[in-house]
């Protein structure tokens, strides 16, 4: 197999035509022969170049509203013979099939249809099979055959056939082949991906694909390599970004980022402005506030300590005010629905603080698949997109809550979806005050949450921790009453919970004789 092979003719058939003509003026300078089809050939020509059909060459039209034109041995044999085979070179010459040495396809645009909402049928016509069928044997013979899937190579073939007076390296081919490869895995993830939401039941195979976005300094820590991949979403969120300012994002950034982002975007702009602060991917602080700057402040109030280094995500385009308190301490990441230009002034000045804008907010209740890797295969399940209202509620006490406690409790609640398990979460007037996550036993996190608010009394010299008057909420049931009754020392009045313990009548008699009202949701939300 030679490292050294030359380009003599090559076969171009793209729907994104983004660099073609500078492609094919590049390649016929150097004495190319153009193959091509359709309306890639109808651009080339029209930039002034000679341009072979495949029909031609085939001696078969386009057929069947184009879905039949390059599935044929003349085509596929160009790229399949070994060009050191005296096999495949006589079948050549017996069929006077000539050899492609260059394959440039960039597939119909599926992704692009299914996101933009189209019907059923429409969606169908733009799966591609004559361009994964051109690169999947190209790929294969990538001894002797490149195979361009991306703009972004095209620079490069074009930069080593200058190097090498028209040739490529084999490590080229190599590299062009694996990303071509992946290509196709991941046009048939998102085909098969769409099919899965068209039927009913559960997929008897699932594969999951993306796109390299930016490779990572490390990972989780410095010892592990990592990169950060896009699934082609176009819905707002980290993926979509713009960043302003700032360092490169790391793994951890992008996680704590994502997951700010994600419980910010619960609550609905219209309603006020929301803030959440992400340490370690658990909030440590969250709070609703007549202004961004109260609403971040509040938040911040609820663990200081933990804020240092954090992540910041806001419901609403991020203000002057808010970004001059925000610059007070150190911050890792701002993201949000946007940023005026008072905020983008005062960060400049925080050269390490990354700034980013989305063109708003993601939505809540929009389907998903979470997946988590294991030992030998993928956990797959729907996200969490569990909510409950007034309505949904049951009263389970004696005592029912006030209008303000339901509205403390369902706050609360929303918040705990996004804690990791075991959640407990303190919150008063609107904005958490406690945060009790990630602990083996559920009492351990109301003890931790409330520890947490007799600390932050101290550093704000109040007199008594902000849990006093506060509710709580419990991603799942309590199992024991001493849960309970340690939230009820810290001095919550009102609690809301799954429900569905064994033991609900000891939980809720040991709420009645503390005088606190307690509601059932009948959903859980646990985050491992």
């Amino acid at each position: 197999m030679p490292d050294l092979y030359p380009i003599k003719r090559a076969l171009l058939s793209v729907s994104d035509k983004t660099g073609l003509l500078d492609l094919g003026k590049a390649l016929a300078a150097r004495g190319v022969e153009l193959l091509s089809t359709g309306g890639t050939a109808k651009a080339l020509r029209e930039a002034g170049l000679e341009v072979l059909d495949v029909a031609d060459v085939t001696g078969f039209p386009e057929m069947m509203d184009g879905r039949v034109k390059t599935l044929h041995p003349v085509v596929h044999g160009g790229l399949l013979a070994l060009r050191d085979n005296d096999e495949h070179v006589g079948a050549m010459t017996e069929h006077n099939i000539g050899a492609i040495d260059l394959v440039v396809v960039n597939l119909y645009p599926f992704e692009e249809t299914v996101a933009k909402g189209a019907e059923y049928g429409e969606v169908i016509e733009n799966i591609d099979i004559g361009g994964p069928a051109m690169i999947r044997s190209a790929a294969k013979n990538h001894g002797f055959v490149n195979v361009v899937v991306d703009v972004e190579d095209y620079a490069e073939v074009i930069a080593e056939m200058e190097a090498n007076d028209g040739q490529t390296t084999y490590a080229l081919r190599q590299r062009l082949a694996q990303t071509a490869y992946a290509r196709t895995a991941a046009y048939d993830t998102a085909v098969s991906t769409w099919m899965a939401e068209q039927v009913a039941g559960t997929p008897r195979r699932r594969t999951f694909g993306g796109t390299l976005a930016q490779t990572l300094r490390y990972g989780e820590n410095p010892h592990q390599q990592a990169a950060f991949y896009t699934d082609g979403s176009t819905a707002p969120g980290l993926a979509n970004a713009v960043q302003h300012q700032g360092k490169e994002l790391s793994y951890n950034n992008i996680n704590d980022t994502d997951a700010a982002f994600a419980l910010v975007s619960e609550f609905d702009p219209k309603v006020g402005p929301a803030c959440a602060i992400i340490k370690h991917a658990n909030p440590c602080g969250v709070a609703r506030g007549e202004t961004m700057l109260e609403a971040y402040k509040r938040a911040f109030d609820c663990d200081r300590t933990s804020a240092f280094g954090g992540i910041i995500a806001l419901n609403q385009p991020l203000d002057g005010p808010t970004a001059e308190a925000i610059a007070a301490i150190f911050t890792e990441v701002v993201i949000a629905p946007g940023a005026d230009e008072d905020a983008k002034r005062i960060f400049a000045a925080k050269k390490n603080l990354r700034l980013l804008t989305t063109e708003g907010l993601a939505d809540p209740a929009a389907a998903a698949l979470a997946v988590r890797q294991v030992s030998g295969g993928f956990l797959v399940q729907d996200k969490d997109v569990g909510r409950v209202s007034r309505d949904d509620l049951k009263v389970v006490t004696k005592r029912k809550p006030s209008d303000q406690e339901l509205d403390d409790m369902l706050f609360a609640w929303t918040v705990a979806k996004h804690v990791k398990s075991n959640a407990i979460i303190y919150v008063k007037d609107g904005a958490t005050v406690g945060v009790g996550a990630g602990q083996m036993s559920r009492v351990d996190s109301t003890r931790i949450a409330a520890r947490k608010a007799q600390d932050m009394a101290e550093v704000m010299d109040i007199d008594a921790p902000l849990t006093q008057g506060s509710v709580v909420a419990s991603d799942a049931f309590f199992p024991f009453a001493d849960g309970l009754i340690t939230a009820a020392e810290a001095g919550a009045t009102a609690l809301i919970q799954p429900g569905g313990s064994m033991r609900d009548d000891e939980v809720i008699a040991a709420a009645d004789e503390a005088g606190l009202a307690m509601v059932f949701t009948n959903m859980r939300h646990f985050r491992h």
